[in-house]
């Protein structure tokens, strides 16, 4: 088993303290409302329990929601409550524990990231809230400033766990954090929307109404997960459709088995590193897999489907035909763009079909070259960076394998 990073083994520590503690002061101190404590204990166990495995930010929104209320609770069917953070943060510790079980013991997990995410981020939000509202020193539940109160908690405890998730991505992948960042916090439109506004209007709603406004605040949640589901499917279903026609070129014996493939993840290796967005990205990863697509409108295939060689005239008439193919397939118009301009000078390129250009001579030279080919390339490319290839790009492939995150090309 390998070790984890540093910064992953920080966060994970800090959150397995946090969670040992308040467990500690829980059990010596009694669960104070507990039907209350059970009804959120519940809540969050099922979420976690229908938690989807990819496609999303947030894998378990109603568990998020059912924290994030729990946590934001003041009052129990207008009594006041007097749980504490260290009880709320102990409750969903343990409900999540419970949740997990079921995808560990199934190999769907691991969840240590997820668990260390959501106990740092509920005890974020309890923190912040739970003893100001011990003091009294919250504004009326019934003016204006409250609904404030809670909208900035709200922004900071999402900056919290947005940050808490690039740094984890961070250490995993080695990306940079800033577009880590970024990407997270584009992702609150999302699903983490609806989770930020269930959690907040369900506190309130179980404050006046009691517990049985849980099951009514939570079904447009389940609802709303349901349809990001099919979402996922759908974007699954259309990614596999895309790889099929990437592969036509290598079943018709145009390029090598497994070209495509190896360019389009080293092409988003890049972006990243580049800083690319998310959309970015994944524009990035199909012009990539379908960059050789106009190779078969040819009549004499090309040797070993190695475009990177050819003339520009030729590369380019290649590049449009396969932007002609990519238009009729009913593929988005931004990857047909990438690939028919990827033969173009680089200062007229967008950066996607820069990168693609660039991986793909990379990929081309390197598998010619024989063992020594990966230095080779890049020599190479630095050498062709006045007019083929931009300089940022060719750094940016460098340092992508230098730090062996991806197989280098096979030869041979």
């Amino acid at each position: 088993m390998t070790r984890p990073e540093p910064a992953t083994a920080l966060v994970r520590g800090c959150a397995a303290v946090l969670a040992a503690a308040a467990l500690a002061h829980t059990l010596w101190h009694g669960v104070d409302g507990r039907g209350t404590a059970l009804a959120f204990g519940l809540l969050v166990a099922v979420g976690e329990l229908a938690r989807w495995s990819g496609g999303g930010r947030e894998a378990a929104p109603l568990g998020a929601a059912g924290a994030l209320a729990y946590a934001l609770l003041g009052a129990d069917a207008g009594h006041p409550t007097h749980h504490g953070a260290p009880q709320v943060v102990a409750v969903v510790t343990a409900a999540a524990l419970a949740g997990c079980v079921p995808h560990v013991s199934s190999g769907r997990g691991p969840c240590a990231d997820h668990l260390a995410r959501r106990v740092l981020t509920t005890a974020f939000a309890a923190f912040c809230f739970q003893p100001l509202h011990a003091r009294g020193a919250l504004p009326r539940e019934d003016g204006p400033w409250y609904a404030v109160f809670l909208v900035a908690l709200l922004a900071l405890t999402v900056l919290c766990d947005a940050l808490l998730a690039a740094v984890l991505a961070r250490a995993r992948t080695g990306w940079p954090l800033g577009p880590l960042l970024r990407d997270e916090l584009r992702a609150v439109l999302g699903i983490g929307s609806a989770v930020c506004a269930t959690g907040a209007v369900m506190a309130p709603a179980v404050a006046v109404a009691g517990l049985w406004a849980l099951p009514l605040f939570s079904l447009p949640l389940l609802l709303t997960q349901l349809a990001f589901r099919r979402c996922t499917a759908v974007r699954a279903t259309y990614r596999q459709t895309i790889a099929s026609l990437a592969r036509a070129t290598e079943i018709a014996g145009y390029t090598p088995a497994g070209h495509a493939h190896r360019v389009a993840a080293l092409s988003r290796a890049v972006g990243r590193d580049l800083g690319l967005s998310e959309p970015e990205l994944t524009v990035l990863e199909y012009a990539a897999l379908m960059h050789d697509i106009g190779q078969l409108s040819l009549v004499d295939p090309v040797p070993e489907g190695a475009t990177a060689a050819l003339d520009p005239a030729r590369q380019r008439r290649i590049a449009l035909l396969g932007g002609a193919v990519v238009r009729q397939t009913g593929v988005d118009a931004e990857v047909a763009v990438v690939v028919e301009r990827q033969a173009d000078p680089y200062r007229e390129q967008p950066v996607s079909a820069r990168v693609v250009r660039a991986v793909n001579a990379y990929e081309e030279k390197a598998r010619a070259a024989g063992p020594a080919g990966s230095l080779r390339a890049l020599e190479e490319l630095r050498l062709a960076t006045a007019r083929d290839y931009q300089p940022e790009v060719v750094e940016s492939l460098a340092r992508v394998v230098a730090r062996g995150g991806l197989t280098l090309p096979r030869t041979g």
